[in-house]
Order: C-alpha cells, then structure tokens, then sequence
C-alpha cells in the first residue's frame, strides 16, 4: 500500500486534483503557505465499495493498484471497528454500537529538503474524529507527540506497529477519560517521508456526548452535546486544530482539566 500510495502522489498535479472532497476536507491537500512540504490524499468512508471506485476512478489506478487499495481499506475498517469495541467493551461499555460510522484514509507525502531540516513538515494539531491508526515511515521519523507536561517527545517508528491515537470525538464520548493528543511532524532529515492515516469517526448527524458510563455525582459531565457534523464546523471556522474547540462547549460545572 505504501507503494501504490507514493506511486498516486507522484502523478500530475492535475489528476491528483481530481481527488476532491466528499465532505470538507477529505480529498486532495495540496502544498500550502502554513504546510510547504506535505500533501496528502483522501479516501472517504472507506467501507463503501462505491467510495473507494470513486477515488480509484479519479485518478485512474491501475487493476493491480486497485486490488490492493480495496483490500487495504477492508482491512483497516475491520481493524479499526474491532479496536474501537474492545477498547469501549475494556471501559465497561459492552456491545456499543459503531454502526454506520466511516473510515477515512489520508495518504500522506512529505518533501523534505536539506534546506528544510528542522522545520516543521505539518503543524500541531489534534484530530477531529474518534480513533486514528498511523502506518507511519519507516525510514524517515518525525513525528512527536505533546506529553502531559506540554513538551513534544519523538514517536519513533517501531518496526511492525502501527501507531495509534485518540482524536476529540474520543475525548467527548469518554466525559475527558480518553485525551486528544497534540501531535506535529517535523523534519528531522532530507528524503520522502510517507504516511497512511485511518481515521474512525461517528456518522456526522450524530450527536456525541458523554456516556452515562463516564458521569456520576463526582464527575458530571464536561462538555455539552454537538454533532460531529458541528465540532469540525467549529475547528474549521474559527481555525482550532489543536483541540480548543472542546473549550468552546464546555459546561460551567466542572473544573479545568
């Protein structure tokens, strides 16, 4: 997949454009003014056969690239529904519902320079969806993490991992219990670095908020009910990536976390 994946973002600026989006950001990112060195592609809800013809239709894959992009998109849907359950039925919540929700691939290609040693290859950010699955480069590092003391420490790519993170969704539906976590990647040497992201996120009507599981007397719940629809309306339209827009709907009957 790596390879079919490096082969797309090699194409002609003006087939990869092709690739647009289903929804506000899920097809192609070209290189920007905040963003220089990356772009990436995307693949929405890839649990929809008709959604992943789409994309291999707009940029003309070939039988062989194809196969393999549907058989990487099964897999990884399977795998993210199946960690989902597990990680919710190991919180107590047994047999919760993840029907209907998407995964969305994002195949990322960054063009790290000498010249661009230490800058930064995509800013920090925090991811809007529930569950992200990394199939992150194993040549090129980069990516760090914000730990609980606000200071970026390297996640090094361990061989045969993939690297797996809490978005904000996860942290509303858990009342707090599950953090969103800032991470950034920055350009630690000249090369291609690439990447491929799953993201597992709830229907976009659906309204998130936190289980009763997660709300008692001593920990009422701490932020009010948004569709997910609303909370990426709110990153985007008043530009925070980085998990502000959790503050934006906090209640007033809790403490700061």
């Amino acid at each position: 997949m790596k390879s079919v994946v490096e082969q797309l973002l090699d194409l002609p600026l003006e087939i990869k454009q092709r690739n647009v989006d289903v929804i506000p950001g899920t097809g192609y990112l070209a290189p920007s003014e905040k963003n220089p060195l990356y772009e990436s592609l995307g693949l929405f809800d890839v649990a929809s056969s008709a959604s992943v013809s789409n994309f291999c239709s707009q940029l003309r894959v070939s039988s062989q690239q194809r196969e393999i992009i549907e058989s990487y998109a099964e897999a990884m849907y399977e795998f993210s529904i199946d960690m989902a359950r597990k990680m919710a039925k190991s919180m107590g919540v047994e047999d919760y519902n993840f029907e209907g929700w998407s995964c969305t691939l994002r195949m990322n290609k960054y063009n790290f320079t000498p010249e661009s040693i230490g800058s930064s290859g995509v800013q920090n950010h925090t991811d809007s969806g529930f569950l992200t699955i990394l199939q992150d480069d194993e040549n090129i590092g980069g990516l760090q993490v914000m730990n609980e003391t606000g200071k970026y420490v390297a996640a090094d790519y361990l061989p045969g991992t993939l690297v797996v993170n809490f978005g904000d969704a996860a942290t509303l539906w858990s009342n707090g219990i599950l953090r969103n976590v800032q991470h950034r990647v920055q350009c630690k040497g000249a090369g291609i670095r690439m990447s491929i992201a799953t993201f597992l996120s709830p229907p976009h009507d659906q309204v998130i908020e936190s289980l009763p599981n997660f709300v008692d007397a001593d920990q009422p719940p701490i932020y009010g009910p948004i569709t997910f629809e609303a909370l990426r309306g709110l990153r985007v339209s008043k530009n925070l990536r980085a998990g502000e827009a959790l503050q934006l709907i906090r209640l007033h009957n809790t403490k700061s976390i």
